[in-house]
């Protein structure tokens, strides 16, 4: 990989917009995974998820726990620092994907019906971080600019 096509994953636009999305789906995905992960917040923790999850088909269940909830924590934890935030947003996206098409789709739209409405949210959310990058207050600029610093001395 070269400095150039690493930088490109870093860069972002110079829009404060980002970081509104960031923070909200940043907290709520830290939430999410600290509940599979680690049972807080009212969370059943990776065993009780793990059988959760291996009840609809996701097998192994704890393994599928450990990813998904390792995905949302640490993922979430990314976003709200700004660092990483593409391939964060990325993980996050096929992670909403998955949660979408395998438990929420068949109840419809609306979340009164466990529907698919606050995955779809999440997704938008992801898609549109993995799209604009970290914007305006994220580590991420420091690291593009520490790359681009490097790439101008070369």
């Amino acid at each position: 990989m070269t400095t150039s096509t690493l930088l490109n994953a870093f860069r972002s636009n110079d829009s404060i917009a980002p970081l509104a999305l960031r923070l909200a789906a940043g907290i709520i995905f830290a939430a999410h995974g600290a509940q599979k992960l680690f049972g807080w917040f009212g969370g059943y923790g990776l065993e009780g998820t793990g059988q959760w999850m291996a009840s609809i088909g996701l097998e192994p269940g704890y393994f599928m726990a450990l990813m998904a909830g390792s995905a949302e924590f640490f993922g979430g934890l990314l976003l709200i620092l700004g660092l990483l935030t593409r391939p964060a947003a990325f993980v996050l996206a096929i992670t909403m994907v998955v949660a979408i098409v395998t438990v929420h789709l068949p109840n419809g739209l609306f979340m009164s019906n466990n529907g698919y409405e606050f995955g779809l949210s999440l997704l938008a959310i992801s898609v549109s971080l993995g799209l604009s990058g970290a914007g305006k207050f994220a580590l991420d600029n420091l690291v593009a600019a520490k790359l681009a610093d490097s790439t101008d001395n070369q």
